[in-house]
Order: structure tokens, then sequence, then C-alpha cells
């Protein structure tokens, strides 16, 4: 299974869905079922019973709360413009430094924006 083009921390926009246009920033990322949650975004009430922890206070009721949503309904905002733009792999080659202080080049994968081509 290929990688997820969303990270944690990233500003998002949904593209489709009840809460379509919306922006939010990526809370936690699902890796295994394809899913992600936004902050602000799909927000549902879940009912939760009334209990008593150990220090007698009463928690449950009902919370309003983030649920996943698909990764293919959000599409990464561009830090250029603030637009939607679709998100682009490419290797960079770097130059990294051994412990005992001799050096070699390596690879990295970037992330970088398809419509303006800066780093993301």
């Amino acid at each position: 299974m290929p990688g997820l083009y969303v990270r944690k921390g990233d500003l998002v926009q949904i593209i489709s869905g009840k809460d379509r246009g919306m922006t939010g920033k990526v809370i936690e990322v699902m890796p295994e079922s394809d899913r992600i949650i936004v902050e602000g975004v799909n927000r549902i009430k879940k009912h939760t019973r009334v209990g008593q922890n150990n220090r007698g206070a009463k928690t449950g009721g009902i919370i309003t709360t983030e649920a996943p949503i698909h990764v293919s309904n959000v599409m990464v905002v561009d830090p250029e413009d603030n637009r939607p733009t679709r998100v682009g792999f490419r290797k960079e080659k770097v130059e990294k430094r051994r412990a005992d202080g001799s050096t070699y080049e390596a690879e990295r994968s970037v992330r970088y924006s398809k419509r303006t081509g800066k780093d993301i």
C-alpha cells in the first residue's frame, strides 16, 4: 500500500461531503484505513454513558467530537497562495555525516506542490 500524501499538522481543504469548502488542520492520520481527522470538520455528537471515576467526579453525557474523513475527500492547501493543490514527491540528494566524521550521499523524499512547484 503506498503512503499517504497528507501528514499530521498539514492544512487541508475538504473537497466533497457535507463540510465541503472548509479548511482545517490534520489532527491524526490513520494510514491503515486511509482516513484522517481534521480539526473542526465532520463533527458528530457522541452519547457516552454516565460513570464515576475514582475521585467521585461524574463523566458522560453528549460530547461533540471530530469523526474520521476519507483522505480522498481532502486536498492539501498550498502555503504560497492558500489554495488546494495536488502533492507530488521527488527525490533529493543530500549529504549525510556518519558518527566517525565521514560523509556519504543519500536520497530523501520531498513533498512539493504540483501547482507552484515549491516544497511543502
